[in-house]
């Protein structure tokens, strides 16, 4: 099977009515929007379908006015102002979503980094994780961010990847804290000052 080129063809969209069905589809096929809790899958579809409306606007959440937000643990924490983008190429390909919080590039203990996303699995390797933490950079420095910090675990080389690709420099080693899994990760930092 030939290795997919390395050139990106998706873009970010708004989550939407219009993009729903290739989302849904992508999580009946198992991909989980969040890498710390895979029953995010589940839950998500469940929503979808009680509330179609109210879980696309739930994405989009600028002044953190939605529920709290579970940890692996089972835990609650408050939500963080954010939202997710989703990646198109004609079908869902993936997500990533930037958090914050307003008037400082602080982020509390349970919240690993400002920006997160994930491909799905049969979209990987077409660079299109690389493009769209490109495209979102200019966003996260429009909110105020003056850089962003992004973890992976150590065994992720591809994610590393695309950090480093953006400019994302090794800040630290350190163990998540133990309602987050405690286990080893690496925080990246990307300087967002150019884009200002």
């Amino acid at each position: 099977m030939p290795i997919p080129e390395a050139t990106s063809t998706a873009r970010l969209v708004w989550p939407s009515h219009e993009y729903l069905a290739g989302y849904v589809a992508a999580l009946e096929r198992g991909w989980s929007p969040n890498n710390l809790r895979p029953e995010a899958t589940q839950e998500e579809l469940l929503l979808i379908r009680a509330d179609a409306d109210g879980f696309l606007k739930s994405l989009v959440d600028r002044e953190a006015k939605g529920p709290p937000v579970a940890l692996p643990d089972g835990s609650t924490v408050p939500r963080l102002p954010g939202y997710r983008r989703w990646l198109w190429d004609g079908e869902f390909c993936g997500s990533i979503g930037l958090r914050w919080q307003h008037g400082t590039n602080a982020l509390p203990g349970y919240c690993l980094g400002h920006i997160g996303y994930g491909v799905v699995p049969w979209k990987s390797g077409r660079g299109y994780a690389k493009e769209a933490l490109r495209s979102l950079l200019p966003e996260a420095a429009s909110v105020g961010l003056g850089y962003v910090e992004i973890t992976t675990s150590p065994d992720n080389v591809a994610s590393q990847h695309v950090i480093r690709a953006n400019g994302g420099v090794l800040a630290e080693e350190f163990i998540k804290t133990a309602e987050l899994g405690g286990t080893p990760e690496l925080r990246f930092r990307i300087a967002l000052g150019h884009l200002a």
